[in-house]
Formats: C-alpha cells, sequence, structure tokens
C-alpha cells in the first residue's frame, strides 16, 4: 500500500509541476517584451524631444 501512496504522490507533483510551467510565460518572451517597451518608450522620448527642441527654434 505505501507503493500506492507514493505513486499518487508523484503523479500530484508532476500534475502541478506541469501546470506551472503551462501557466508561466516563456523566459525569452518576458525578455523581449521588457526589451520592446524599453526600446519603444526610448524611442518615444527621442520624438518628444525633436519637437519640443523644435518649438523652442521658432
Amino acid at each position: 500500500m505505501p507503493d500506492t501512496q507514493d505513486t499518487q504522490a508523484q503523479d500530484t507533483q508532476a500534475q502541478d509541476t506541469k501546470q506551472a510551467q503551462q501557466s508561466k510565460f516563456p523566459r525569452g518572451l518576458i525578455i523581449r517584451l521588457i526589451a520592446y517597451l524599453f526600446v519603444g518608450h526610448l524611442f518615444a522620448f527621442f520624438v518628444y524631444l525633436l519637437f519640443v527642441l523644435g518649438a523652442q527654434n521658432q
């Protein structure tokens, strides 16, 4: 009977691990998302700076 309980515990642990892996985003996706957000905001700041500096020269 201990073998049955051990097998059930392993099955439960395997299911928990599988659910945890399915609910997480891939690590590469998170890194790309952060990089794109950073670069996008940097580009937006640059365009904003161009407009501000351009308005001062008029």
